[in-house]
C-alpha cells in the first residue's frame, strides 16, 4: 500500500492547486472572497505537512486557516493528527482554523472523528468521496477535476459507461499531448482504489479510438495493460512496431526500464 499511496498522494499534489477552487464552492460551501497560500511546514516540537493549507477571507467576512486532507487509507488514529494540526495552526496564526478530512477510499470510512476527553473536545469534518456525484466532475473544464470523478458514486451508470464518459471528457478538456498522456495515467493509477484496472483496460483497447488516434491510444492508454512482465513486454512490442520512437521515450511512455526495451527489441528482430 506504500507505493500506492505515494502514488495517490502524487496526483493530489500535482492538481491540488486547480481542484480547490471548485471543491470549497461546490463541495465544502465555502465562497472565497480572497485567498493566500500559506506555508504547508508547521514545525514546533515536530514537523507537519498539510495538503493543502491557505489563509481565507470568505462571502461573510470571515477570516480563518482553511486546511484539507486527502486520505486513502481509513485512519483510525486520524483525529489525533488533526488535533495536532490544529493546535499547531491556531498557535501559529492565531485566526480561527477550519479542517476538513477528504477520504477517498471505497468503503465507508470507520475513523472516528470526534475526541471527548475531561480536558479536550475536538471533532472534524469527514467528507467521503465515494459519496459524491461523478456528474460534477464531468461538467468541469478542468482534466485535474475530471479525472477524480473515477473516485466519486457513478449514480446508478455503469462502471463502463461512467469510465467511457470520464475518458471522453479527459480528452476534451486536456490540451495537447503531453496533459492527455498525464491525465490518462493518473487515471489509470485512481481506478485501482476502486478496483475498476481491468473495466479501464477493456474500454481504453475497445472504446479509446472514438476519442484519440491510433497513435495517441498506443502512446497513452499502453499502461492498462501493464502490471506482468508479459503484459509490459506486449506493451512494448506493440509500441515499437506503431511508432517511431527512440528506446527511452518508448521506456519512458511504458514505465519501463530502457534495458526492457532492448530485450523486447532483440526479440522482435529474432522473431522476424
Amino acid at each position: 500500500m506504500g507505493k500506492q499511496a505515494s502514488q495517490y498522494d502524487k496526483i493530489f499534489k500535482e492538481n491540488i492547486e486547480a481542484v480547490i477552487p471548485s471543491l470549497m464552492q461546490n463541495i465544502l460551501g465555502i465562497t472565497a472572497v480572497s485567498s493566500e497560500e500559506l506555508p504547508d511546514d508547521i514545525q514546533h516540537t515536530k514537523e507537519r505537512k498539510p495538503d493543502a493549507l491557505k489563509k481565507i477571507t470568505d462571502s461573510h467576512g470571515d477570516t480563518y486557516v482553511l486546511q484539507i486532507e486527502f486520505q486513502v487509507a481509513d485512519e483510525p488514529k486520524m483525529v489525533y493528527r488533526m488535533a495536532e494540526y490544529y493546535v499547531m495552526l491556531e498557535r501559529k496564526y492565531e485566526i480561527p482554523v477550519e479542517q476538513y478530512v477528504i477520504y477517498l477510499g471505497a468503503t465507508k470510512p470507520q475513523m472516528p472523528t470526534r475526541l471527548n476527553r475531561k480536558r479536550m473536545k475536538f471533532d472534524f469534518p469527514l467528507i467521503s468521496f465515494a459519496d459524491l456525484d461523478y456528474n460534477f466532475f464531468l461538467k468541469s473544464a478542468r482534466p485535474e477535476e475530471v479525472v477524480l470523478g473515477v473516485l466519486a458514486d457513478f449514480r446508478g451508470d455503469s462502471s463502463e459507461k461512467a469510465l467511457e464518459q470520464i475518458i471522453q471528457r479527459i480528452e476534451e478538456t486536456a490540451s495537447g499531448d503531453f496533459l492527455l498522456k498525464k491525465y490518462f495515467k493518473q487515471l489509470r493509477v485512481l481506478a485501482q482504489l476502486r478496483n475498476l484496472g481491468n473495466n479501464l483496460k477493456e474500454i481504453a483497447m475497445d472504446s479509446i479510438t472514438k476519442f484519440v488516434s491510433v497513435e495517441k491510444d498506443a502512446a497513452y492508454m499502453v499502461g492498462f495493460d501493464k502490471g506482468e512482465e508479459k503484459g509490459e513486454a506486449k506493451v512494448v512490442a506493440s509500441l515499437l512496431r506503431k511508432l517511431n520512437y527512440s528506446l527511452e521515450q518508448i521506456a519512458d511512455i511504458a514505465g519501463v526500464s530502457v534495458e526492457f526495451v532492448k530485450n523486447v527489441k532483440q526479440k522482435l528482430s529474432a522473431d522476424k
